[in-house]
C-alpha cells in the first residue's frame, strides 16, 4: 500500500464521520420539535448507516456513507394541555432522541474523525521524510 492509498482511506473515513456528526447536530438541533397540531408525528431520529466496499484503485476496503435509518422507538409525550400539538388528554409528543446518547455519539464521530485526521497527518509526514532522504 503506498502513502496516496493511505490518504485515499483515511478521506473516507474522514468523510463518514463528517457525515455521521451532520446527522447526529440534526438531531439535537430537533430534540425538541414536536408537531404544530394534535396528531402530527414529531422529529424521529435519524441513523447514519455504513458500509464497506473494495476500491481497486487503492486495494483496500473503504467506507461509505449508506441511506439514513430511522429510529421506530417510542416517542416521550408530555403534559401540556396548552401546546398546539395537544391530544385531547393534553399531552404532547416529542421525538425520540435522547441529548445524552446524541452528545455521547458525537463524541465518538469526533474520536473517529481524529484518528482518520491523524493517518493523514502521520502519512504527510512520512512522504515528507521521504523526500528529504531522497534528496539528500
Amino acid at each position: 500500500m503506498d502513502f496516496n492509498s493511505s490518504l485515499r482511506i483515511a478521506a473516507t473515513g474522514l468523510h463518514a464521520q463528517t457525515a455521521r456528526m451532520r446527522v447526529i447536530a440534526e438531531n439535537i438541533a430537533n430534540a425538541d420539535s414536536a408537531g404544530t397540531k394534535p396528531g402530527e408525528e414529531p422529529y424521529r431520529r435519524r441513523i447514519p448507516t455504513f458500509q464497506t466496499s473494495f476500491d481497486a484503485d487503492v486495494g483496500g476496503r473503504v467506507v461509505e456513507v449508506g441511506r439514513l435509518a430511522y429510529d421506530m422507538s417510542d416517542f416521550t409525550s408530555r403534559f401540556e394541555p396548552g401546546h398546539p400539538a395537544a391530544d385531547a388528554n393534553g399531552y404532547v409528543q416529542y421525538p425520540n432522541v435522547n441529548t445524552l446518547i446524541e452528545t455521547v455519539d458525537m463524541r465518538e464521530a469526533q474520536r473517529s474523525y481524529e484518528a482518520n485526521l491523524n493517518v493523514v497527518t502521520v502519512t504527510r509526514q512520512m512522504l515528507g521524510r521521504t523526500l528529504d532522504i531522497l534528496r539528500g
